[in-house]
């Protein structure tokens, strides 16, 4: 059953409904032994274009109401991903591990946000903050994630050029 959300923070759990399918293509292509330089470009992209912004729409319009643990615990796994990134990043050759740890991050973390804390937020959020989110959040629609990367490893096809 779909979880029920505030219609001011819809479109941020659509981002993390593409988010959640990006943990599985990188899943997928780990199971199918793509090139993990292959699967490395699809999180180079998929943070550049989405995680990264939608960070910092959470971090500098969600959660700047809020001062708690709940949070906290939000931006720490912020943290935690950014770094697994720059480490990906940083990496000449990446380990399969690498990005399975990634992957199992970000999901634990979009499971987090939509049922512990997006529900946390809605119930201690006035309407009018909740309004407020929403207005913001739809100023910034620009960020709604396309994602229209084209080596499509994930479905085991020939390599194609980005």
């Amino acid at each position: 059953m779909p979880i029920k959300r505030n219609e001011n923070l819809v479109q941020l759990s659509r981002d993390h409904h593409a988010t959640l399918l990006s943990c599985w293509k990188i899943r997928t292509g780990l199971k199918l032994n793509i090139d993990t330089a292959r699967i490395k470009a699809y999180v180079q992209y998929f943070w550049e274009v989405h995680i990264h912004p939608h960070f910092i729409e959470e971090e500098t319009i969600l959660f700047v109401p809020v001062k708690d643990a709940a949070v906290q615990k939000a931006l720490n796994e912020h943290a935690d991903i950014s770094k697994q990134v720059e480490s990906i990043m940083a990496s000449p050759i990446v380990q399969p591990q690498q990005l399975a740890t990634l992957a199992d991050t970000v999901d634990n973390h979009v499971r987090y946000e939509e049922r512990e804390l997006f529900p946390h937020l809605e119930n201690i959020l006035t309407e009018v903050q909740l309004k407020e989110i929403g207005s913001r959040l739809q100023a910034t629609a620009g960020t709604v994630c396309n994602d229209d990367f084209t080596d499509e490893f994930w479905k085991a096809g020939p390599q194609q050029n980005n």
